[in-house]
């Protein structure tokens, strides 16, 4: 897991054979407290009905959370875990892009708590609100 000060400069290395590269999704910032991220609509994300599927809109969420997450480690955290999540789902869309913005509502020395907006980025319709806990990890000793 890479520090909290080199995360800004290497996610798109870090993404590399993910998730978040196989699904498509754009790392635009990262910082201590707040990431932005865009994945464009393909067809693979999409339900059988021919709209998002739920997956692809938490799989963004939680990738922006999680990045964010790494950027606001505590000093000598190693990494975390996501151990709780939840999603209201308000709106869906068939193509274009989403957008998210994750943002951190607590900094703890053992958990993070981050909520995250999922917004159509062509017409700014709210597609889903996200929040998650992470427990933070430590080296054992």
């Amino acid at each position: 897991m890479s520090s909290p000060s080199t995360i800004s400069t290497n996610t798109t290395s870090l993404a590399e054979g993910t998730l978040v590269s196989h699904l498509g999704i754009n790392i635009i910032s990262v910082q201590r407290g707040q990431s932005h991220l865009e994945l464009p609509i393909q067809p693979f994300l999409l339900a059988p009905n021919g709209y998002l599927h739920a997956g692809s809109v938490i799989s963004l969420a939680d990738s922006a959370a999680g990045f964010g997450c790494m950027a606001s480690l505590p000093e000598g955290a190693s990494g975390f875990t996501t151990i709780e999540i939840k999603s209201n789902h308000l709106g869906t869309a068939r193509d274009g892009e989403l957008v998210c913005t994750a943002t951190v509502v607590h900094a703890g020395k053992s958990t993070q708590v981050w909520d995250a907006i999922v917004k159509n980025k062509a017409t700014d319709q709210t597609i889903a609100l996200f929040r998650c806990t992470q427990m933070i990890l430590y080296p054992k000793k």
